[in-house]
C-alpha cells in the first residue's frame, strides 16, 4: 500500500501539484487498531482459487531508493520471517492493483509477489494458520516479509504483539477450469474453484448460535483434514461447513469420518 501511495502522489504532483488529494490522502498520521474487533463474517475462510493476475501493481518499482523486481510467477515460494499488520489509516483506500483496502478481511501486502497471490500464512508461535489474498506493496522495512490486514492478523493472534514470525506459502493453481489439486508447496488438500456447472459440495457439520465457538471448532477441524471451512451466517444462526470441494469422494471420506462427533453431518451440494 505504501507503494500505491507513493505512486498516486508522484501522479497527482506532476499534473496538479496543489490539490487536497496530494496534501490529505490519509486523514490518520500513524496507523492504528480501529475500535473494534473483526466479526466472525468478516474474517471467515476464503475460498482460494485461479485469479489472472491484475492489470495494476505487477511492474517493477522503486520505494526509499531500494528496487524490488516483481515475480513473474511464484510456485512454489516459500519465506520464512517477520510479519507485522497495518489497519485503520489505510482502511477504504486503494491497494496497489486498485482495489479498496478492507482491514476487517483477509488479505495482505508483500513486496515481490505478483497480485493477486494467494498466501497460507503460519504462525510460528502458536501454529495457528490463515489463507490471505495478497493485493498490495509492502511492508517496505528490512525486518519483515509481509503486511496482513487487521483481520488476518486477528485470526493469527499476533494483534498485541504487533508482529510475529511466520511462514508464508504460496497456493498456485492450474487455470484450467477442470477441477485440480493445488500446485506448489502446500498440502494438495485445498481443489480449484470450479465453475457453477461442475461438481462441488461441503460438509455441512451444525448449525449453531455461538460463532465464536464454531469459527474455533471449524478452524480445528479443518485443520485436521487440511481442507477449507466457511460459517455460513443464515439468520442469528451459522452453518459450520467444510469445503468446497471439487471431488464426491473428498465429501464422501470427510463425513464418514466427521460422523462420530457430528452424527447429523451430510454433504451438501452446491
Amino acid at each position: 500500500m505504501r507503494f500505491f501511495a507513493l505512486l498516486f502522489i508522484t501522479t497527482f504532483i506532476i499534473g496538479c501539484s496543489n490539490t487536497p488529494e496530494t496534501k490529505s490522502r490519509y486523514s490518520i498520521k500513524q496507523d492504528k487498531a480501529p475500535v473494534r474487533l473483526p466479526t466472525v463474517t468478516e474474517t471467515r475462510d476464503i475460498i482460494p482459487g485461479f485469479e489472472p493476475y491484475s492489470r495494476g501493481g505487477n511492474k517493477n518499482y522503486t520505494v526509499r531508493g531500494i528496487s524490488y523486481q516483481v515475480l513473474k510467477q511464484a510456485t512454489d515460494f516459500e519465506q520464512i520471517g517477520n510479519a507485522s499488520w497495518y489497519g485503520q489509516k489505510f482502511h477504504g483506500h486503494l491497494t496497489s492493483n486498485g482495489e479498496t483496502y478492507d482491514m476487517y478481511g483477509l488479505s495482505a501486502a508483500h513486496t515481490q509477489l505478483p497480485l493477486p497471490s494467494f498466501v497460507k500464512v503460519t504462525n510460528l508461535v502458536n501454529n495457528k494458520e490463515v489463507v490471505v489474498r495478497v493485493n498490495d506493496r509492502g511492508p517496505f522495512h528490512p525486518n519483515r516479509i509481509i503486511d496482513l490486514s487487521y483481520g488476518a492478523a486477528h485470526r493469527l493472534d499476533m494483534l498485541n504483539a504487533g508482529t510475529t514470525r511466520v511462514k508464508i506459502e504460496v497456493l498456485t493453481f492450474d487455470p484450467n477450469p477442470t477441477p485440480t489439486a493445488i500446485t506448489g508447496s502446500a498440502q494438495p488438500a485445498l481443489l480449484v474453484t470450479a465453475p457453477a456447472k461442475q461438481f462441488r459440495c461441503v460438509v455441512q457439520l451444525a448449525a449453531t448460535s455461538n460463532q465464536q465457538m464454531a469459527q474455533t471448532q471449524l478452524s480445528k477441524i479443518a485443520k485436521q483434514f487440511q481442507v477449507a471451512s466457511q460459517l455460513e451466517p443464515v439468520g442469528s444462526f451459522v452453518r459450520m461447513q467444510l469445503g468446497p470441494l471439487a471431488d464426491k469422494q473428498h465429501c464422501d471420506l470427510i463425513l464418514k469420518k466427521i460422523t462420530d462427533n457430528y452424527p447429523k453431518a451430510f454433504i451438501k451440494m452446491l
